[in-house]
């Protein structure tokens, strides 16, 4: 591939050192310079805890044929062509997609955002679209599936890199797909990792309160999530496909704000606060298991619905799969068949069954709103006189306003509530814990009586489910189903279901000794 073709395709130029024509370009597009192979591209780019412009010379060194940067080296002797540009990380979704020929174009590209529900709502529609019989690929914080592969995404659940993305859209083509569904992160919009996908439905579960950290506000945070709508009409368009925007009525303000952002065509759903919604769901009955509603459906009549997902927020979630249904135009008996044969989701109330007489749950709920509605739908599973006993933590270098939130909530909503780790990194474990259970206070906990803190994640499993009675409810949150726990700055194998196997079996699975001396 010829280096001045990608680099056409590339916005923000502001100049190039050096003679691309006739630069053949004869491997991937890569931002860390120990992946740099033979005739590849390198791309210099700012990162949180590192700045890539200085590994330029190493990335010579290992046979780059390019060097694509927003900095002029210190030496313009670089060696190879240097193309400064206005964004690095935009530069490497768009060289990326041009290196792969640009494999989102010949996919219709479903992309669903949102603080919460995004992996479980993706997971729906590519169920969906399996049961109408369409040849669909998915992109999910937990892995990625192209045919019958079944790929992991990485340790913590975040958007992969772009050149990833890129790289599983590849192969989506090869493998003669013809729809993709892909989870969009805030911190994968935020870095352009998705920049360069070109986007047929766009579709937002809900925006609440995370990652500030990050974003340093929660309008900055909104604005990332909306670049996936505002991005929509400025991608390819695909014979017989419009710029579709799916958007949750019920979450206002938010609703409003990606309504006035144009599309060719907009559908809201609404769990029935919003009758004027396009989808609207009726007369939903939960279960302990199991839950089933009618969808009504704005000029296409009513479909019923069963599902083994539970919950209030399942039921948006299921309501923002079917909006895309409606898109696409399938029929309703694929809408009924990709549901149901949806039973859980890796991590999203994933029971752990090792023959107790009370139910034990593992669920990523991680932000404030997504505790308080995994609370909620587990207070609906048992019985008015049962407790409800919830494990929880909140990550180091991580929006640390929320930590009270979450305390608040969890003491609010659950009889029991276990103040833990969950990714403390460099941080103190004992004043992030503290945050949490100073709010529990406030808000009328008692420690030692209605709420504890217990560093060690294994031992707060195993107090919670010694706690337990028959009927009772062991709700283990925020880990879903990751599979590493951070201390300092060393990733240690962990999966919360494990844990809970174990202490169900009668023994607690201990994470590291940092976490047990709250070090």
């Amino acid at each position: 591939m010829e280096l001045a073709d990608l680099i056409a395709a590339v916005p923000g130029v502001i100049q190039i050192d050096g003679q691309i024509e006739d630069c053949q370009v004869t491997a991937p597009v890569v931002e860390d310079n120990r992946q740099v192979e033979p005739g590849g591209v390198f791309v210099a780019r700012t990162g949180g805890s590192t700045d890539g412009h200085q590994y330029i010379p190493a990335a010579v060194a290992g046979g780059a044929a390019a060097v694509v940067g927003e900095r002029l080296p210190q030496s313009l002797a670089v060696g190879v062509p240097y193309i400064q540009v206005s964004s690095s990380s935009k530069a490497l979704a768009y060289l990326s997609a041009a290196y792969y020929g640009f494999p989102s174009r010949h996919l219709v590209m479903i992309g669903i955002t949102g603080t919460d529900g995004k992996t479980t709502t993706t997971n729906l529609v590519y169920s969906i679209l399996k049961a109408a019989g369409i040849r669909a690929g998915m992109i999910s914080t937990i892995s990625a599936m192209i045919g019958d592969q079944d790929l992991p995404t990485g340790l913590h659940v975040t958007t992969p890199t772009a050149p990833e993305v890129q790289a599983y859209l590849s192969r989506m083509v090869d493998a003669r797909l013809t729809h993709c569904v892909l989870e969009a992160t805030s911190h994968g919009l935020a870095q352009h990792r998705v920049s360069a996908c070109d986007f047929d439905i766009a579709v937002v579960t809900n925006i609440q309160h995370e990652h500030l950290d990050f974003h340093d506000t929660w309008d900055n945070y909104r604005d990332a999530k909306a670049r996936l709508f505002r991005n929509l009409t400025d991608g390819a368009r695909k014979p017989g496909v419009s710029k579709t925007a799916v958007i949750n009525l019920d979450d206002r303000p938010s609703a409003d704000y990606l309504l006035a952002i144009p599309a060719d065509r907009r559908l809201a759903y609404s769990t029935g606060q919003h009758t004027e919604a396009d989808i609207v769901a009726r007369d939903v009955v939960y279960h302990p298991d199991a839950m089933a509603f009618g969808v009504e459906i704005a000029r296409n009549g009513m479909v019923n619905i069963r599902s083994a997902l539970v919950g209030e927020f399942n039921v948006s979630n299921i309501l923002a799969a079917i909006s895309v249904a409606v898109a696409l135009e399938i029929e309703h008996e694929g809408i009924f068949q990709g549901i149901e044969k949806v039973k859980s989701i890796p991590g999203r109330m994933e029971r752990v069954d090792e023959g107790q007489d009370f139910l034990a749950l593992v669920d990523f709920a991680h932000t404030p709103n997504a505790l308080k509605m995994a609370l909620q739908a587990a207070r609906g599973m048992i019985a008015e006189d049962r407790q409800v006993i919830v494990v929880f933590g909140s990550a180091g270098l991580r929006d640390p306003a929320k930590r009270a939130l979450m305390g608040k909530v969890a003491i609010g909503l659950a009889d029991r509530v276990i103040i833990t780790a969950e990714d403390p990194r460099t941080e103190s474990l004992e004043a992030i814990m503290a945050a949490s259970a100073e709010a529990a206070r406030e808000n009328g906990g008692i420690e030692g009586e209605t709420f504890w803190r217990i560093p060690d994640r294994g031992r707060a499993i195993f107090f919670a489910t010694q706690m337990a009675r028959s009927g009772d409810i062991v709700l283990a949150c925020g880990k879903g189903h990751e599979q590493s726990m951070c201390f300092g700055a060393t990733e240690y194998p962990w999966d919360d279901r494990a844990a809970m196997r174990s202490a169900l079996r009668g023994a607690p699975l201990l994470t590291l000794p940092t976490a047990a001396s709250g070090k």
